[in-house]
């Protein structure tokens, strides 16, 4: 999972050479023709041709006009012409908040390999979580004609992919995000994997547990919580809510949660969830150096599983998303959907798994469990 501490759902966006997209979006479902280009600017249609291929000189005035023309009204000549020729380019876009956080860069391998195999090329963009970026990514990839689309986020509301949805020609298929209506989603199965970390933590004689959540927006972080929360239920104990701190899931943000965490509580908890490795690692980071050991004085497993989580020390116990099959599987149903041998929008989630390593140790109630002793 990875780091979005900024919403991405609004924001002004400025028209310009860069703005294609945004205007495309106004038009949603029916994209303009070169014909609505020509009567903007006052030209023929061959004219308008002419400028945007370079295929015969025109007068400076004249380009200026044609130019302002597309600008103003987001035409896309290239999506129009494969839509109307039924043509096809091999090309798959992909727009990622962050192709440098580890779970990105993995899900992004899969991406990549099995575009690969399947004689796809992948145009990759990092949109850094700022939308005018992502606008003019979006816009560069609908001009070399993309085939489909993979958006790997989780801060976009629904309506910017329905948004997305309006564009003739572009298949779609989303990573990382929620369920989402007639668009393919392929995400790991997040309430299992807070399950899985609240029965192991159980199960291992914790009994008061806290957690390193994700923002309040961020949808895959907040079905991870209520995974956590409705198994400890199940076993007769309750999360308290003031052992909940919120994080943007990143290293320092995981610093700093147990850093207020050590300060405001008493006494710490015996265990505690990340919801994210890179959380996990920063925690571990501030209670080292707060004087606690892990495990021995505090407990603590990610989600993820990313490469770093078994060269750290402790080596960290976590929850794997099988991330190279989230790449694969995503790239595997656009490629379906572009060649017409997909009919469904059915949302995929895949099984997660407990790693166990050596950031978790034994807890209290340890002792308490039949011909169980002290670890």
């Amino acid at each position: 999972m990875g780091s979005r501490p900024k919403s991405e759902a609004g924001g002004a966006v400025r028209r310009g050479p860069t703005a294609h997209y945004a205007k495309g979006m106004e038009a949603r479902a029916q994209l303009p023709t070169i014909k609505d280009v020509a009567r903007a600017a006052g030209v023929s249609v061959t004219t308008v041709s002419h400028v945007f291929n370079g295929t015969r000189p025109v007068a400076a005035e004249t380009q200026a006009r044609v130019k302002a023309a597309i600008d103003e009204l987001g035409y896309y000549p290239s999506i129009l012409a494969r839509a109307l020729k039924g043509e096809r380019t091999g090309t798959i876009g992909m727009l990622a908040t962050s192709s440098t956080n580890p779970f990105f860069a993995e899900v992004i391998s899969g991406v990549e390999e099995r575009c690969f195999e399947l004689g796809y090329s992948l145009i990759l963009c990092n949109t850094r979580e700022d939308r005018q970026r992502m606008n003019a990514q979006l816009a560069t990839m609908l001009q070399k004609r993309i085939d489909g689309l993979i958006v790997m986020t989780t801060n976009y509301d629904p309506s910017f992919f329905q948004d997305l949805r309006g564009l003739r020609g572009i298949h779609l298929v989303a990573i990382d995000t929620e369920d989402l209506d007639q668009v393919i989603v392929v995400n790991d199965d997040s309430e299992m994997g807070g399950a899985l970390a609240a029965n192991f933590l159980v199960e291992r004689g914790f009994r008061r547990l806290g957690v390193l959540a994700g923002p309040h927006q961020h949808p895959r972080a907040n079905r991870r919580l209520k995974g956590f929360a409705e198994a400890l239920k199940q076993a007769g104990l309750a999360l308290e809510e003031s052992l909940i701190y919120r994080t943007d899931l990143t290293l320092g943000s995981g610093d700093a949660a147990m850093q207020r965490l050590l300060a405001q509580q008493k006494v710490p908890p015996e265990a505690i969830f990340c919801m994210n490795d890179l959380t996990a690692i920063g925690a571990m980071h501030a209670a080292r150096q707060a004087g606690l050991e892990i495990p021995g004085d505090l407990s603590l497993i990610g989600y993820d599983d990313i490469e770093m989580a078994s060269y750290c020390q402790p080596q960290l116990t976590t929850i794997r998303q099988p991330t190279m099959e989230i790449g694969r599987t995503a790239a595997q149903r656009l490629i379906a959907l572009v060649q017409g041998e997909e009919e469904t929008s059915e949302a995929v989630a895949l099984p997660p798994q407990l790693v166990e390593r050596q950031s978790v140790g034994h807890g209290p109630a340890w002792s308490d469990k039949p011909g169980k002793g002290e670890a």
